[in-house]
């Protein structure tokens, strides 16, 4: 299997049928001008993710940590005008964020190392507004490296998050000016702790007087970001992953990873977003009609972040506000099982600590989750197969069982193809329909009322070409309710 960018002789080759062998595009696809229809929506079905895109899609759940000035003001958003001696946690235990989080079953931590009001949890030398300047640690501490170490301690995945928009900087709104800031704390970031996973780039501006808009040099930014941590993949303003749309926890019931739609970084993509009349909340991103439509495609999957608690940084009056269990097994079938990545946001609070409550729930929802999916009740469930549009394949459960969740996965490195599917159960000496969905992709999670069988059936009713089932899998998750009372 070879991954390329079309020669006009191959793209000729392969659309008439001569060539034997699969090509497939990575990450981008450019239309050529003189292509039918059919043939964008043929071709549309062998764009696939990079190496480090399907790794990133592999972790299924991470976590998002909002720590900083904001946890001891009470604040969601800071002014950067605050007194660095307010940073001051009297119990800081990095281990404790990466212990809980890992036994919970997430892959990435992803730290803010600056938010809004500008404050940097490591001694930066761009700037006095940082823990340098605090009294915790002696002014010696460094909250970036603890949480890094402990990450690599526990083997979990590390990313950052740096506030483009800075409150603090006196720089701010000199464009070339306090680019040149950014990229020296986006530099230090990403020289001096190991490897980063995940760099997290928000879009956010300030408000700021006409004469003084900050213009963010995003190109220049990526090249820092791909010279530095070519590992790593940019998300939201970035150009690997993509922000679902909303903080609510939900992706699309019909989540493309294949899209038009990128980030607004220049006034070219801009202006195609326009033309294309989409954005990352729009409903369709990558419907047939929509792609008939576009210049480029892209892989740019999405992530879905959400809080624990009603907001981002801890507020102790939010103790008793944090999501149920069934709240949050909602948003795990609504995005992992959507095809998308969950960025669950937990709060440590003025002691340096996830609360114990906080502590708690994200146990009962891993321990949830990992119970829910320990054992596959299908036979052959892992092997995988190829079919055309309209074809099916029956699986045996290991015995007549209770089941109410199917998991579909597609080999999303050879693309994303499957538009549409339904579920049946065998019963008596028919068969009923359990549901039906529209894509696959990574992962899709199909839940239904409670049915005991003995035998399954897939059938891929719609696709954009040849569909790579990988794996198909039949689960019973219990009643919130029943598993609280029992844990």
């Amino acid at each position: 299997m070879r991954r390329i960018f079309f020669p006009g002789l191959l793209l000729i080759l392969m659309l008439s049928g001569c060539s034997k062998k699969k090509y497939f595009f990575e990450k981008e696809l450019a239309f050529p001008k003189i292509i039918t229809n059919d043939q964008k929506i043929k071709l549309a079905a062998y764009l696939v993710p990079t190496s480090r895109q399907y790794e990133w899609q592999k972790t299924e759940m991470n976590a998002f940590i909002h720590f900083g000035m904001n946890t001891f003001t009470n604040r969601e958003w800071g002014n950067g005008f605050e007194d660095p001696a307010l940073f001051n946690p009297t119990a800081f235990d990095a281990e404790q964020w990466v212990k809980t989080l890992k036994n919970a079953g997430f892959g990435i931590l992803i730290l803010t190392a600056k938010h809004h009001d500008g404050f940097c949890l490591w001694p930066t030398e761009t700037t006095t507004h940082s823990v340098a300047s605090s009294p915790w640690r002696n002014g010696e501490g460094d909250v970036v490296r603890e949480v890094k170490d402990a990450c690599d301690k526990y083997k979990m995945k590390f990313g950052i998050y740096l506030s483009p928009w800075d409150r603090n900087a006196k720089s701010y709104g000199d464009s070339p000016q306090y680019n040149a800031l950014f990229i020296k704390q986006l530099t230090e970031l990403l020289s001096n702790y190991g490897e980063i996973d995940e760099v997290w780039l928000d879009g956010a501006k300030g408000e700021e007087p006409l004469e003084r808009v900050q213009e963010y040099d995003w190109e220049a930014f990526y090249k820092v970001i791909d010279q530095l941590q070519p590992r790593a993949v940019k998300a939201v303003m970035g150009n690997d992953v993509r922000w679902v749309g909303n903080e609510k926890g939900f992706a699309r019931e019909t989540e493309w990873s294949v899209t038009p739609l990128q980030p607004n970084i220049d006034v070219v993509t801009i202006k195609e977003n326009e033309r294309l009349g989409i954005s990352p909340a729009a409903e369709d991103l990558g419907s047939r009609e929509l792609i008939v439509r576009a210049k480029k495609l892209y892989w740019y999957p999405a992530e879905v972040n959400v809080s624990l608690r009603p907001g981002w940084f801890y507020h102790p009056e939010e103790d008793q506000q944090i999501k149920t269990l069934k709240q949050l097994v909602d948003i795990y079938y609504k995005s992992v099982g959507r095809n998308a990545v969950l960025l669950l946001n937990v709060s440590p609070d003025t002691r340096g600590l996830l609360p114990e409550t906080d502590v708690k729930r994200l146990e009962q929802f891993g321990n949830y989750i990992a119970s829910t999916f320990d054992e596959n009740k299908l036979v052959d469930g892992k092997v995988a197969w190829t079919t055309k549009q309209g074809g099916f394949r029956e699986y045996d459960l290991l015995e007549n069982d209770t089941i109410n969740t199917i998991m579909l996965q597609e080999d999303i490195k050879q693309g994303q193809r499957v538009e549409s599917f339904r579920v049946d159960a065998q019963m008596g000496n028919g068969w009923k329909k359990l549901g039906e969905g529209t894509t696959i992709g990574y992962k899709r999670l199909l839940k239904f009322n409670d049915v005991a069988t003995s035998k399954i059936r897939i059938t891929i009713l719609e696709t954009r070409d040849e569909a790579n089932i990988l794996n198909v899998g039949a689960f019973y998750a219990p009643p919130t309710e029943e598993y609280s009372a029992n844990k």
